[in-house]
């Protein structure tokens, strides 16, 4: 069977390697590098050298940043008093492009999974809580994945912040805008319902 030369076929295997890049796709990738100008090819590079070598997490909040702290945490026009704990740093950028919160973040990196053996102490949940005791936190917004383990989660935050002075409360979940009511899982709705709202 003919095969791409190696060099062509390394650079597959490596596109091959991202999340939810197959083989066909990985191909494509591959293949359109050899109509991109050397510079481009150069900055490519660079760039990935440049997340690898420069990227590391914020001291304070665990989100992604180039410096000790990153750009939400140096940023003193913020609210410091409120928290949003989020499962993972790319959900501060959802946040953000929605452009509603303007306070500041706490990234757990996981959630609590006592089936796939993920403890309260293998995510950042002590650091949450010395922010807690140092930084005269007043409210702590929950904004983790709606699934089972969101809501373990979820619960074990709010027990463990019960000694403390601070206002525990959680995003409400629904029906997303435009959504067939049919298609829904049963989790949405019961959560959507739960956390209905008065019209009148």
């Amino acid at each position: 069977m003919i095969k791409y030369p190696s060099s062509l076929q390394n650079l597959i295997e490596c596109f091959k390697k991202l999340p939810g890049v197959g083989e066909r796709t990985a191909e494509r990738y591959a293949l359109s590098f050899l109509s991109l100008d050397e510079d481009s090819i150069n900055i490519f590079a660079q760039s990935m050298k440049d997340v690898n070598v420069k990227i590391r997490r914020c001291n304070k909040c665990n989100n992604y940043s180039e410096d000790e702290l990153c750009e939400v945490c140096k940023d003193k026009s913020r609210d410091q008093k409120t928290i949003c704990v989020v499962e993972e740093p790319k959900s501060i950028i959802s946040f953000e492009r929605a452009g509603a919160f303007q306070g500041v973040y706490h990234v757990l990196d996981g959630l609590i999974s006592p089936s796939d053996g993920i403890n309260p102490d293998d995510i950042n949940l002590s650091s949450l809580v010395k922010r807690i005791e140092n930084d005269q936190i007043e409210e702590v917004i929950i904004a983790v994945r709606p699934c089972a383990e969101g809501e373990i989660t979820a619960m074990y935050i709010a027990k463990k912040l019960e000694p403390y002075q601070v206002k525990v409360t959680k995003i409400a979940y629904g029906i997303p805008l435009g959504a067939d009511m049919g298609y829904m899982d049963p989790l949405t709705l019961e959560i959507s319902l739960e956390n209905r709202q008065k019209l009148s």
